[in-house]
């Protein structure tokens, strides 16, 4: 019988990773690496309680580390694969894996220096050549056709929003003359995106089951004027003499926030000054969206039809060498800057908050969903100190959070994109969840739709 293995988003929101298995064969969906507690990260650095070298593929969602950023020590342990994804998440991830890899060597690096590792020497979970060689496996699949992977598994994409290149992925399993699908949502978009189409009703046809993410499964976004708010808190802040620092994921909310900076100071709404995008993996980023006009909205069409430069508003500086990110702490002005992590996990941002959070005159934005354990979530929660590089930096800066520019569905454009499809699953997993999310999701699918949902569990293994 076939069965699905869920092996990391199962209780949690990161590490998203699915085995499926029929005919002596492996199917894994995605390969992503755990962020959050020290418990979570840990899951990280264990190896994979199925065997990488059985595994015959791996189909991917989109981009995203949490959907991706294992894949280098995925083949370390022995898998021999090939990894299947669109366009976009290819040129993407030819950007996220190598930085990925690169920052895990500068981290143990700065880490050896400073003798704040428990462990010595610190290493590394999977070096830049390794991500550089992981990406010889991968295949951009035309998006068109279903793929045919053996007489056992075929897929097919249908986009899903969420950032370039996401999709879900509607696997087909053949076995003992029964057919079986499964529905992976990966992660969902909003059904109103700045730069992105929403999200598309997958063409169903019999049975399936479905893995349906329910980050936001008990909240709904704010919808206030996010951008008189944005310039607001640009306004106050360079008042008090401030900068604004946005952590920000270089992939999707990076572009999205260039592209409001850029309404904002066309319309007169804020006024010019310095924007720092201080991110060379941001920075390329934003070219592979202007290169991949596939996903693009409607609106995002006709300015690139009138010759607007939708990611350059006036005053933006690409700062892409340490030297120009460095300059930064310099700098006497107010400014905004835009840089990685989105979560205040890693990155150059973690050198900007170890300047700014001491001043008061200075304010942190957070954008976007802090997972639970992060540095971005204890900043937000509104700790005393934080945590920077070995040494506490103490937070007297103001901490400021908008929800609106997440690239996550909210309960009810769940629901309603729920809802359109065709006819129900048979069975709904809910992943890609805290607990409470998932559960709060779970009810409300019940109670609206009359779906029959459950909560996955880590390591929960399940008969098709």
């Amino acid at each position: 019988m076939a069965t699905l293995t869920f092996l990391g988003a199962a209780g949690t929101v990161t590490g998203s990773r699915y085995v499926l298995e029929a005919g002596g064969e492996r199917l894994m969906i995605d390969c992503g690496t755990f962020e959050g507690s020290k418990e979570l990260r840990l899951r990280n650095w264990s190896p994979l309680p199925v065997d990488a070298g059985s595994i015959h593929w791996l189909v991917l969602t989109h981009a995203h580390l949490d959907h991706t950023g294992y894949i280098p020590r995925f083949i370390k342990e022995g898998f021999r694969g090939e990894i299947y994804s669109t366009g976009g998440t290819l040129d993407l991830a030819h950007l996220l894996l190598p930085d990925s890899g690169h920052l895990q060597e500068e981290d143990a690096a700065f880490a050896n220096r400073k003798g704040f590792s428990r462990h010595t020497p610190a290493l590394p979970l999977y070096t830049y050549d390794d991500a550089v060689a992981s990406l010889q496996r991968f295949r951009a699949v035309d998006e068109s056709k279903q793929v045919e992977l053996s007489e056992h598994f075929s897929f097919r994409y249908f986009r899903v929003g969420h950032i370039l290149g996401a999709r879900c992925i509607l696997v087909e399993i053949r076995e003992d003359g029964a057919v079986r699908r499964v529905l992976f949502s990966g992660d969902v978009g909003r059904e109103q995106q700045l730069v992105i189409r929403p999200p598309a009703i997958p063409e169903l046809d019999g049975d399936y089951v479905m893995l349906c993410e329910s980050t936001y499964g008990d909240r709904l976004h704010p919808s206030d004027d996010y951008r008189a708010r944005l310039a607001n808190l640009v306004e106050t802040t360079a008042a008090r003499g401030g900068s604004l620092v946005i952590p920000a994921f270089a992939v999707g909310r990076t572009q999205e926030l260039l592209y409001v900076f850029r309404e904002l100071i066309d319309s007169n709404r804020l006024r010019r000054m310095p924007i720092h995008v201080d991110s060379p993996m941001a920075i390329d980023c934003t070219d592979i969206y202007r290169r991949h006009r596939e996903d693009h909205n409607l609106e995002m069409e006709q300015l690139e039809a009138q010759g607007v430069r939708p990611f350059a508003p006036q005053g933006v500086h690409f700062d892409r060498s340490v030297a120009e990110s460095k300059s930064l702490n310099d700098a006497r002005r107010p400014m905004i800057i835009i840089s990685a992590s989105g979560m205040a996990t890693g990155g150059r941002v973690l050198h900007h908050l170890a300047r700014c959070l001491p001043d008061a005159r200075n304010t942190i934005l957070f954008e976007g969903f802090q997972a639970p354990g992060t540095r971005g979530q204890a900043i937000q929660s509104g700790v005393h100190a934080i945590k920077i590089h070995g040494e506490m930096v103490p937070v007297r800066a103001h901490v400021e959070s908008m929800e609106n520019f997440s690239g996550h569905a909210d309960y009810g454009e769940m629901l309603r994109w729920l809802g359109k499809f065709p006819h129900a699953p048979r069975k709904v997993w809910l992943v890609h969840g805290e607990p409470s999310g998932a559960q709060s999701l779970r009810q409300k699918i019940a109670a609206q739709l009359g779906w029959d949902a459950d909560v996955a569990q880590y390591l929960q293994k399940v008969t098709l």
